[in-house]
C-alpha cells in the first residue's frame, strides 16, 4: 500500500472524461489500487477520491463521509447518478485544489448506481455530505472540478486565489 501523489488543478487528467472500466480487466489490480486510494484519501483528510486525482483516467472513486463518526467505505466502479432532488449551497473543497473552499450549489438528495469492489451492482440515495460527495466524485470522472460550478464573477475571484495557492502546491 502507499500514498499516491494527488493531481492538482491544471493537470490534463482532471479535465478529461474518464472511460468506463471493464470490471474483469480491473479485478486483479483492484485490491492494491483501492488500498492506495484509501490511504491517499485518508492521508489528505479527504472524504472522497476519484481515480483521475491520482492520475488514472478510469471511472473509479472511493467515498467515506464517516456518518456518525464511523467509517463506511463506498467503492464506486462506473458510477452514474440516476436521480437528483432539491438544492443546497454549502462550502466545498477538493484535494486537487488544496486550500480553496467556496460555496457550491449541489443537490440535497442524490441517488447513485455503481459496482462495488467485488463487481456487484449497488444503488444508494445519499443526503447531506454523502449527496455532495456523490456529485463531486462523479464530476471528477466527467472531467469537472467543483470550481467549474461557479458563476463568472466568482470564478474570476477564485482565479486570483488559485494563482497564489499554486505556488504552495507540490
Amino acid at each position: 500500500m502507499g500514498v499516491r501523489r494527488i493531481t492538482k488543478h491544471g493537470e490534463a487528467v482532471l479535465k478529461k472524461k474518464s472511460p468506463a472500466v471493464e470490471f474483469a480487466d480491473l479485478k486483479k489490480d483492484l485490491p492494491k489500487l483501492l488500498a492506495d486510494m484509501w490511504e491517499t484519501m485518508y492521508a489528505a483528510n479527504g472524504v472522497g477520491l476519484a481515480a483521475p486525482q491520482i492520475g488514472l483516467s478510469m471511472r473509479l472513486a472511493v467515498i467515506d463521509v464517516k456518518p456518525d463518526g464511523a467509517s463506511e467505505r463506498l467503492v464506486l466502479v462506473n458510477p452514474e447518478i440516476v436521480e437528483r432532488d432539491g438544492a443546497v449551497s454549502e462550502e466545498e473543497g477538493c484535494l486537487s485544489v488544496p486550500g480553496l473552499y467556496t460555496p457550491i450549489k449541489r443537490h440535497r438528495k442524490v441517488r447513485v448506481r455503481a459496482l462495488d469492489e467485488n463487481g456487484q451492482p449497488w444503488e444508494r440515495t445519499g443526503t447531506g455530505l454523502l449527496a455532495r460527495a456523490f456529485e463531486h466524485e462523479v464530476d471528477h470522472l466527467d472531467g469537472k472540478l467543483f470550481i467549474d460550478h461557479l458563476d463568472l464573477v466568482r470564478r474570476l475571484k477564485v482565479a486570483a486565489v488559485l494563482k497564489n495557492l499554486k505556488q504552495t502546491w507540490d
